[in-house]
């Protein structure tokens, strides 16, 4: 190749971007930012694609271009620190119609243009490779394409809502961008988002070049005369019948609570009724409604700006290097200790996992096994895989297999003597430097720590179930855990791919004390003569993942009993009298009188019959009689809501949180906390810490002393503060 020309020597001045021409007049750009491990369109980028647009395009000599990258990723998509700071409509607006002005220039060049896909690319990178005339991606179990916008309350600003559509189909194009979907190159092959696959970056690039010979005069499909939309523009009647069923479907889902959602659909519908480029204008006006949207700048601010502050260390302790963990010892094999055994063994551990019957081990191993035969089947792993992590995890009953692990996850039964005679017996065996965790949600850490000999090396690490589903792991620290222990518990949560968050121990320690005001909130509306019925659609209106009662059955009336019970006593002991939740009586009445302990035994709130779906009993409303005046819907989505963020903030107070972050992911990632509030903490931050407690003092009056504010918001309402890190 020669870069003797014009056009390469300006592109090559570019900063991250990079230019060969072969003999054939086929020109290679190369994106590689040099400061970042993955591409991102972000400061100078737009600037850059516009020159190299425009020094491709008048280069007479320069026949094709490939557009492709210098990492194992293609574009992942926006810098989205830099659309955190847009101030105001006309900004988002610029934004978005610069980039999109250089890749319309390029799609309607006359010169052929691929995308050259070497891994990843979401977002605005998807919607680059949209702009060429041909889409290429290497065939990898690592590559995900999509337009995930919605999921930090965007859409897609770069062209997505319009070319997607002309590509795929208005449905599909819906179902993608309003679900934020991320395709395999395969799924993005059979419905034509992606023209080919490659084995290889040499592969491709012979492709490339084979089909830009092959097409000298490349022209997108929406640019030649006659062109229709796949199955029919928004007016075709069958298309009709989809935007009259899909915002039905969509609030069904949504509640509301995403306007992205809405614009995605509105800019789809307008777009495709229109030519090509009014609808990109359109899009960038609905894109600017949704940068400035509260729930895309909550989600932002948490679900970017905080959980990567969380996952670059911002609560481990400084001063210890990183700690890679070789072998786990897992004791129990329950559901929580097998889960913990697959991701553990997923991540390339050796795992130990001990429970007092073999049968028992060997089924904590068969969970591995049914969850790698599951990826088979979906094509997203291999039996050598399989095989290989099976045999990274040992089943046994003898503690003398510990004797190499440096690190023991217990994970059996919440109780206090069981756990400490579990701590003896490994603490017999296992190294000096070990760290020991227990998987406890709510026993503290500190008095776990009393049956070791090593209370320093003593950690909580408590996990969410299912294990290889949820995202979260809370780490909790004891009155004698020191921060040696801390940073290896860290860096072992990053290592299996979770996300970590530090509290400080307590009762119940952050997650498992807030969540459970959740569904408590929402028993004692039943016991209030509330209907069923609306303290689940209150519920769901709220933006949780799943209503109070039908909650409350799937992590099981009688667990949440014996913990209220096992509070009571513990404080009872410490000569301290208990102020019982408004749930107690009714949980302990289903329990105990009528049997009733959640989806687990088949009966709770609801019913679970063998044929059919969950329904709420029917002796609910016999039970606990409606009353005549209902309270308002709002009145009950607050309480919910409210009851969460106020005990939130009360953690903050009392230091049981060390993080406005940690709080925040915690809640999200934790039990489900409403997304597009940005966490508990962010919720009372957007109302507005004044209004926060103005409401919280009337719902007090109305509902009970639960609601009044934590201290930690009456000064702050007094001062103008809100929750801020650092």
């Amino acid at each position: 190749m020669t870069t003797n020309t014009d056009s390469i020597d300006i592109i090559n001045n570019l900063a991250n971007f990079s230019a060969q021409r072969d003999d054939d007049g086929i020109v290679m750009v190369t994106i590689d930012q040099s400061n970042r491990k993955m591409n991102v369109i972000g400061d100078g980028f737009t600037d850059a694609f516009a020159a190299m647009t425009d020094s491709f395009i008048n280069d007479k000599s320069a026949k094709g271009l490939i557009l492709t990258s210098a990492k194992d990723s293609f574009v992942v998509g926006a810098d989205i620190d830099q659309l955190s700071r847009i101030e105001t409509a006309e900004q988002a607006f610029d934004l978005v119609e610069d980039l999109k002005g250089s890749l319309r220039k390029l799609e309607t060049s006359g010169k052929p243009v691929v995308a050259a896909m070497t891994g990843t690319a979401l977002g605005g990178g998807l919607e680059l490779a949209l702009a060429c005339h041909y889409r290429i991606a290497i065939d990898s179990p690592k590559t995900k394409l999509g337009l995930p916008e919605v999921k930090l309350g965007l859409l897609p600003g770069g062209g997505g809502t319009q070319r997607l559509p002309r590509l795929v189909g208005i449905q599909k194009a819906l179902e993608l961008m309003t679900q934020g979907i991320e395709l395999r190159p395969k799924a993005a092959l059979d419905i034509g988002l992606i023209d080919a696959t490659a084995s290889d970056n040499d592969d491709m690039l012979a492709q490339a070049k084979a089909w830009i010979e092959a097409n000298p005069k490349a022209q997108q499909p929406w640019d030649k005369k006659g062109f229709k939309i796949p199955g029919g523009n928004s007016m075709h009647p069958k298309v009709v019948q989809v935007f009259s069923i899909a915002p039905a479907m969509a609030n069904q889902k949504s509640h509301g609570n995403y306007p992205a959602i809405t614009h995605i659909m509105s800019c789809v519908f307008e777009g495709c009724i229109v030519d090509i480029d009014t609808g990109l204008e359109l899009e960038s006006r609905f894109f600017a409604a949704c940068v400035l949207s509260p729930e895309s700048r909550n989600m932002i601010g948490t679900l970017w700006t905080q959980l990567n502050n969380i996952k670059k260390g911002q609560s481990r302790p400084d001063g210890f290097e990183h700690y890679k963990t070789k072998k786990v010892g897992i004791l129990g094999a329950g559901m929580m200790g097998a889960g913990i055994a697959y991701v553990s063994a997923k991540a390339g551990l050796d795992v130990v996992l001990l429970d007092t019957e073999l049968a028992g081990a060997e089924k904590g191993k068969g969970y591995s096994t049914n969850l790698l035969d599951k990826a088979i089947t979906r094509k997203r792993s291999t039996e050598d895989k399989k095989q290989a992590l099976l045999a990274r995890i040992h089943p046994t009953v003898s503690y003398d297999d510990l004797t190499d692990c440096d690190l023991i996850i217990e994970a059996v039964f919440e109780n206090r003597e069981i756990k400490a005679k579990c701590t003896q017996q490994s603490e017999a065996v296992i190294p000096e430097s070990a760290v020991y965790a227990s998987n406890t949600s709510t026993l503290p850490i500190t008095g776990l720590a009393e049956a070791s000999k090593r209370p320093q090396q003593f950690i909580g690490l408590h996990f969410f179930s299912p294990v290889d589903k949820m995202p979260l792991v809370e780490i909790i620290v004891g009155e004698k855990t020191d921060d040696e222990t801390l940073a290896k518990a860290f860096d072992y949560v990053l290592q299996i791919g979770k996300t970590p968050i530090v509290v400080n121990d307590s009762r119940g320690f952050y997650t498992s004390r807030v969540f459970g005001t959740y569904v408590s909130e929402g028993v004692a509306m039943l016991g209030e003569g509330v209907h069923p019925r609306s303290i689940e659609v209150a519920g769901m209106k709220t933006g949780m993942p799943m209503p109070p009662l039908a909650l409350q059955d799937e992590v099981s009336l009688s667990l949440a009993l014996h913990v209220i019970e096992q509070q009571q006593k513990d404080m009872e002991a410490e000569g301290k009298t208990m102020v019982m939740p408004p749930s107690y009586n009714i949980l302990s009445a289903f329990v105990k009188e009528h049997d009733r302990e959640g989806k687990k035994n088949g009966k709770g709130f609801y019913e679970y019959p063998e044929k059919g779906d969950k329904h709420l009993w029917s002796e609910l409303v016999n039970l606990y009689p409606t009353t005549a005046e209902q309270p308002s819907q709002q009145d009950l989505v607050d309480r919910l809501m409210f009851i969460q963020a106020n005990e939130s903030a009360k953690c903050f107070e009392e230091n049981v949180v060390r993080s406005v972050a940690d709080t925040n992911i915690g809640s999200i990632f934790g039990w489900g906390f409403a997304p597009h509030q940005g966490g508990t903490l962010q919720f009372i931050n957007s109302m507005g810490v004044e209004q926060f407690v103005a409401r919280s003092r009337e719902l007090a009056k109305q509902y009970g002393k639960r609601f009044e504010p934590a201290s930690i918001l009456l000064k702050m309402a007094s001062s103008g503060e809100e929750f801020v890190d650092g």
